[in-house]
């Protein structure tokens, strides 16, 4: 019995060891970088990688709130708004993803540790909180991807990526005016 406890004790211990010895690789995002960092020489083939890895990131974020939307909405605005999010971005989604990979750029498969911590958030809001929270999030994610995809437009160095954000950001200043909307009904709502 000893024996055995000591060995138990001596696994643990070297497993600690190991496991300290490494820095643990969990935000996707992060993973996904670094891997594009190796890949890529050119300073214009990394931006473009990093345009991808931010725009997937920001594409899995709309999509997972959408759901969150969708069902814990109360407003129908609101649930009607997260379907909306969830069919259009699963769609710009793949295609990104399949572009991605035919360009050999890694995308991340998960959640970054910031968009998670959004996510999460907004899942322990309820009821009208929940709903002006997720139209307040859904507002400024848009705006951020249209700069995001606008520079990506202008900037770009990939003619395959550039040309591909360009013509996604009519759909976005489209949610964008959505979802203005639907905020300025909710506050006048909440009056």
């Amino acid at each position: 019995m000893k024996t055995c406890n000591m060995i138990l004790t001596l696994a643990f211990v070297f497993a600690v060891a190991v496991s300290c010895g490494k820095k643990a690789e969990t935000d996707s995002k992060e993973v996904a970088e670094e891997q594009n960092e190796e890949k890529f020489d050119e300073k214009s083939d990394e931006k473009t990688a990093e345009f991808v890895v931010n725009a997937a990131d920001a594409g899995m974020l709309e999509v997972q709130l959408g759901q969150l939307a969708a069902s814990n909405g109360t407003s129908p605005q609101v649930k009607q708004f997260g379907q909306m999010m969830v069919d259009d971005h699963a769609k710009v989604n793949d295609e990104l993803k399949s572009t991605a990979i035919s360009k050999n750029i890694t995308v991340p498969s998960a959640l970054s540790e910031k968009s998670q911590k959004v996510y999460d958030d907004l899942a322990a809001k309820k009821g009208e909180e929940f709903d002006k929270e997720y139209i307040d999030q859904m507002v400024k994610d848009h705006k951020d991807a249209i700069d995001l995809f606008e520079k990506q437009a202008k900037d770009g160095k990939d003619s395959v990526f550039a040309t591909w954000a360009q013509g996604k950001i009519p759909s976005l200043q489209h949610h964008l005016e959505i979802a203005e909307t639907t905020q300025k009904n909710l506050k006048e709502k909440s009056k």
